[in-house]
């Protein structure tokens, strides 16, 4: 099965969503569907054998909603005109390449005149491309538009159907694109509906804005001339002219423009099966608007237009604020989109050449200046920087890149010039892979979602129910006039609020992951941050997660008389060369100092190295080394015996006969690891540390950390059973690991964390990834599942206590305290927006481990460990 995110527009109401996921999940091929309320984002899991992507999209177009494609980020897009051509170019490039050097620069295809005419007018046959050749190709210089329009031919169910037969080979597919009349008839539907093809949230906001305005200007009039009861403010027609008919003139303009999404909203959703707010909304404004036209043309009597169309103006106002909401919740997933450059500078030819970055392909030479982004992944030849990475991982510190070492698509170089090889392009690189993983997780379903969705769809009926019960109740029983009954009704249509209730768990889920995102922290899926609130035990694998997976200096012990330069500087000239991991261990830490020169170089087998340093010959290695040269260890003998007997590696050096000093090497531990495991404990959860070495090592090094339950002499094929132990106790386990042998105990575990330093098969088994590689970040994910779950509860409690007390109201159960439909649209309203604004505060909350949306990042010296204390706790 392959999944893929589409960008659906057009997605008005809240409960629209269930009707997107009814129609798609009875097609033949395709399985789980999940549509995000909030974003409109649609993550559909489907049979590529059976049915394709283009049928999927025809078959939305055919609920009446408007598909602009995948949900890619920039450099990932495809220019809509050129995407054939650029393919069989960019396979005549990589041919070329192999056997001779590419031709000057990539030809454009079409003129830019050409371009813009087919961007503007007609879709691009991007459908039928996928299918030859997946790859991701050429972005619009402009980058005007972020997703791939895929659009399709088919209107209806039965389109859809006949789009999702495989094709044969190498034919014709009919449906892969729209003939211009069939794009301008979709696109002109959509316009009408007020949320045009292409329309993002951002446009649907600014749609309900004139809408209301419109609304209002006609509104005013029509409360001066009839002002509900304040007759001090009331104003006589103009010109003598019948009030009913100005009435019903002001009031269609104040309705029948702004209302038209709610009609559309509720069609498609009485088409597909699914009652949402809008049919609510349609009937009660619809039922005071047409009561009152037949009072002014057919039967007499009083009409309702003041309060339908007041009605309608604070609707239109809630909605617009609910809506900004929205675009508000999707704020940190459409960042990360833009995230990457839209031009990059490569080697072709021999020539600097710039070209869009959706162009730079697998391979290509990559030139980078300071201030630079990186435009995609790859491996550096040749040159030196700082690169800062804060934008995709979180860490406030720039890393250092040298030749060999991995950039990051959407990095920033900050100070030297480089030039890398290409190695993951378009949909392949690390920024790609994590707006899905953002998106997947954005539209997954929490559990406690499902009953609030299925409680949302049945509250629209009981909403109905009560309404028409509440007429008869008091227009035949009670024996109340009829505009009395119907003013009852319509107030028990309107206080009803199933958006709330739609909202309460999708906002949270989606201010939550996006503030992960952010962050570094990667949830997989709403289930894992639902889940991640109830662990009590953290099982973290030694090597990699709670240490750095590498041979790192930890302590210096230097001879009467010698200084940490000195042992540094000498062991580094010895050492300089050398490809051992020891050796290299020693040169990370005397980077920085400088070294003599050495002659007569000898490697000794199994007990270190022999150089000269001037006149002086320099041993540096083991015991035996040292006891073979008869170098007096003096009071340091004791020492080294000490680090050996703690774990450490001891390396010896001696000069001219006598002893400099001895340097402990270890795998050291992780400078927040002390502090991440001090937190977690206060939280109440307990921490487990699982690793391959002896019980005495462990327990030492278990001690320095502050951990007490250690499962030590652990086979890498037994850490899932470890896992399964402590759950037979009935404990939730989470557990963080790296390796490639951690993957089935990440799965094992109720919460499985992957180190983002680790292999691709450990984040595939994971729930939530951690970019950083920091084990305090685990404390960030706890903090975070635990905000978003309260927020969560919060806004379920709050959407189901508001339509408990709300019902009775608007039914007169207490007259004759009664409430009117305008306030009852007010009261609408404000719930969604309480929804909304309370999950949106979640942005501001402080948690430990999480930097606040806007917050400036941490500087380094606010680390849990200044630098100067690591190799001291590493050593302990």
């Amino acid at each position: 099965m392959k999944t893929s995110t589409l960008d659906v527009g057009g997605l008005f109401s809240i409960l629209g969503a269930r009707g997107i996921e009814k129609q798609l999940q009875g097609i033949a091929g395709v399985g789980r569907v999940t549509v995000n309320p909030v974003s409109g984002l649609t993550t559909v899991a489907y049979d590529t054998a059976r049915i394709r992507l283009s049928a999927i999209q025809a078959a939305i177009e055919a609920c009446g909603f408007h598909c602009a494609g995948e949900a890619l980020p920039r450099h990932a897009c495809y220019d809509q005109a050129t995407t054939s051509a650029t393919l069989r170019a960019r396979g005549r490039h990589k041919a070329h390449r192999s056997s001779a050097p590419l031709a000057h620069g990539r030809a454009r295809l079409v003129d830019s005149h050409a371009a813009a005419h087919a961007g503007a007018k007609a879709h691009a046959r991007i459908a039928a491309v996928e299918e030859e050749a997946p790859a991701k190709t050429a972005l619009d210089d402009e980058h005007a538009r972020h997703k791939v329009n895929t659009p399709v031919s088919a209107k209806t169910p039965g389109d859809a159907k006949a789009a999702a037969e495989p094709k044969p080979p190498g034919g014709k597919d009919e449906h892969a694109g729209h003939k211009a009349h069939e794009g301008a008839k979709t696109d002109a539907m959509a316009q009408e509906m007020g949320h045009g093809a292409g329309h993002d949230l951002q446009a649907m906001v600014r749609d309900m804005r004139n809408r209301f305005w419109i609304a209002l200007a006609f509104s005013l009039p029509v409360f001066l001339f009839e002002p509900m009861g304040l007759d001090f403010m009331k104003v006589p027609p103009p010109f003598g002219l019948r009030l009913d008919l100005v009435l019903f003139v002001l009031a269609s303009g104040a309705i029948l423009y702004p209302v038209w999404p709610f009609l559309v909203a509720a069609y498609r959703s009485i088409r597909a099966g699914v009652a949402n707010m809008a049919v609510l909304v349609v009937l009660s404004v619809g039922t005071g608007y047409l009561f009152s036209v037949g009072s002014t043309f057919f039967y007499g009597g009083e009409q309702f237009y003041e309060a339908a169309v007041i009605l309608l103006d604070f609707i239109l106002l809630g909605h617009w604020l609910e809506m900004r909401a929205r675009a508000g919740a999707s704020q940190a997933i459409r960042a990360l989109m833009d995230l990457a450059p839209p031009k990059a500078s490569v080697l072709r030819d021999g020539k600097e050449i710039e070209v869009p970055t959706s162009e730079v392909v697998a391979g290509d030479t990559v030139v980078i200046r300071p201030g630079n982004k990186i435009p995609v992944d790859g491996t550096v030849l040749e040159g030196s920087s700082l690169v800062d990475q804060s934008m995709l991982t979180g860490e406030s510190m720039p890393v250092d890149k040298t030749v060999g070492d991995t950039v990051i698509g959407a990095t920033i170089n900050k100070s030297g010039t480089f030039q890398y090889r290409a190695t993951k392009v378009g949909a392949d690189t690390a920024l790609a892979q994590i707006v899905k993983l953002v998106q997947e997780a954005q539209n997954s379903k929490a559990p406690s979602q499902l009953l609030a969705d299925r409680a949302a769809q049945w509250l629209v009926w009981a909403a109905i129910g009560v309404g028409l019960l509440t007429f008869g109740v008091w227009f035949w029983m009670i024996g109340q006039p009829l505009l009395f009954a119907i003013s009852l009704m319509i107030t028990v249509f309107v206080i009803a609020c199933p958006d709330a209730l739609g909202l309460a768990t999708p906002m949270a889920i989606m201010v939550g992951t996006g503030l992960g995102a952010t962050n570094g922290i990667l949830f997989k899926n709403a289930s894992a941050l639902e889940d991640a609130t109830k662990l009590n035990v953290i099982i973290f694998d030694k090597t990699g997660t709670l240490t750095m997976g590498q041979p790192e200096v930890v302590d210096l012990v230097t001879a009467p008389g010698a200084t940490e330069n000195q042992l540094l500087s000498a062991a580094a000239a010895v050492d300089a060369g050398s490809d051992h991991p020891l050796a290299q261990a020693i040169l990370r830490r005397a980077a920085k100092v400088k070294t003599p020169k050495v002659t007569g170089f000898k490697n000794i087998e199994g007990k270190g190295a022999q150089a000269h340093i001037g006149a002086k010959t320099a041993l540096l290695g083991n015991m035996r080394l040292m006891s073979e040269h008869k170098i007096d260890l003096g009071d340091l003998a004791a020492k080294s015996e000490a680090l050996q007997g703690a774990g450490r590696t001891v390396v010896h050096l001696a000069v001219g006969g006598k002893l400099v000093g001895l340097i402990a090497i270890a795998d050291a531990i992780r400078p927040t690891a002390v502090e991440a495991i001090k937190v977690l404990r206060a939280r109440g959860v307990e921490v487990a540390m699982l690793t391959g070495d002896n019980q005495g090592t462990a327990d030492r090094i278990a001690k320095s950390l502050g951990i007490d339950m250690v499962f030590a002499d652990v086979l890498p094929g037994d850490k899932a059973s470890k896992v399964k132990e402590l759950q037979a106790q009935g404990k939730k386990v989470g557990m963080v690991g790296d390796g490639v042998n951690d993957a089935p105990a990440l799965t094992q575990a109720d919460v499985g964390f992957a180190i983002g330093a680790g292999t691709d098969v450990a984040m595939e088994s994971a729930d939530i990834v951690l970019m950083k590689s920091d084990p305090f970040d685990v404390v960030g994910a706890i903090e975070l599942s635990r905000a978003t779950l309260r927020k969560m509860h919060q806004n379920l409690w709050w959407a189901v206590g508001y339509n408990v007390i709300a019902f009775p109201l608007a039914a007169g159960v207490l007259y004759p305290f009664l409430l009117g439909p305008s306030i009852a649209a007010i009261a609408m309203s404000g719930s969604t927006a309480i929804v909304a604004i309370n999950a949106l505060m979640l942005k501001r909350t402080k948690l430990d481990g999480i930097r606040r949306q806007g917050a400036a990042p941490p500087p380094a010296a606010a680390s849990p460990l200044s630098p100067a204390a690591r190799p001291a706790l590493a050593a302990a």
